[in-house]
């Protein structure tokens, strides 16, 4: 345990050392974060008013929903991309040759290979934390109908789509080993992420096709989770407005707050059973890799 405890303090610590990699990473979020407000958030409160259009909405509740679903689209492509920077000390191991210096050492193959995943998940939990808060101010600045439960939940959510984006990260490490080629992978999925989990546009304005498509990859379920806790309570606030209840319902499909997979409404407890299923998966095939040839044969 001690040897565990070391080999991931050494790697984080390599990791918040180098600040090439550390500012981009607290950056990043933060960047997203401004980029929504500033050119999307009048997209989405324009699609709000139009959807509830001929009720008086208030200008706060729009705002609170609008905040919502950048926080959660946030989130959701923090916890991946994230990832997928800090997991970027197994590949310079590697790449340096400090690598083959750790596997001389008394400490097993699949110990270190441990280290590398532990180490990726604090870093990019750490890093989706500040971006959590930094969100939630805007959130309160815009207005707040959050509970105690939507909080909670939205972490859990947070963790499980973290741990899904380490093993997808490490799994996808474990077979590069030049610092060039992890870049060309980190700006491919930083691209590319955020519309396959639909974080950046609604599934449901999507063409059939494409729609059932991302429904068949995991992300879009962590996602959709929270979609459902960051705005849930921001949209049924809207019944004090008069607004009824099967707009509102609307409005949470609309929003992704509710998922259908090929026309079939999709329960809460099945968006985190397909979550959690898809990370342990990842992770088995993690284990499966860093075994040793020899052990495996």
């Amino acid at each position: 345990m001690n040897i565990l405890f070391s080999l991931v303090r050494r790697n984080c610590k390599i990791f918040f050392k180098d600040k090439g990699i550390v500012l981009p990473s607290l950056l990043a979020p933060l960047i997203l974060l401004f980029l929504f407000i500033a050119f999307l958030g009048n997209v989405y409160r324009d699609s709000i008013r139009s959807v509830a259009s001929g009720f008086p909405l208030s200008d706060g509740a729009v705002e609170s929903i609008a905040s919502g679903w950048l926080l959660s689209s946030l989130l959701a492509v923090c916890a991946v991309t994230i990832a997928f920077t800090a997991a970027t000390i197994m590949v310079q191991d590697k790449a340096l040759g400090q690598a083959n210096d750790l596997f001389v050492t008394p400490a097993p193959a699949p110990l270190i290979a441990l280290a590398y995943f532990l180490s990726t998940f604090l870093v990019t939990f750490g890093v989706c934390l500040i971006a959590f808060a930094a969100g939630l101010i805007y959130v309160a600045a815009a207005g707040w109908h959050l509970t105690a439960e939507d909080l909670a939940l939205s972490l859990s959510d947070l963790i499980l789509l973290v741990l899904f984006g380490t093993a997808l990260a490490s799994i996808v490490c474990r077979f590069v080993r030049s610092q060039g080629g992890m870049t060309g992978i980190q700006a491919t999925v930083s691209a590319a992420y955020g519309f396959l989990c639909g974080a950046y546009m609604p599934v449901g304005e999507l063409t059939e096709w494409l729609r059932n498509a991302i429904m068949l990859l995991p992300g879009t379920y962590g996602t959709g989770l929270l979609h459902s806790h960051l705005m849930g309570s921001a949209i049924g606030a809207l019944a004090e407005d008069g607004v009824p209840p099967a707009l509102l319902s609307g409005m949470r499909e609309g929003f992704d707050c509710d998922l259908f997979f090929f026309g079939n409404a999709v329960p809460e407890w099945t968006s985190y059973l397909v979550l959690a299923l898809a990370a342990l998966l990842l992770i088995a095939v993690y284990v499966l890799l860093c075994i040793p040839r020899k052990r495996r044969r």
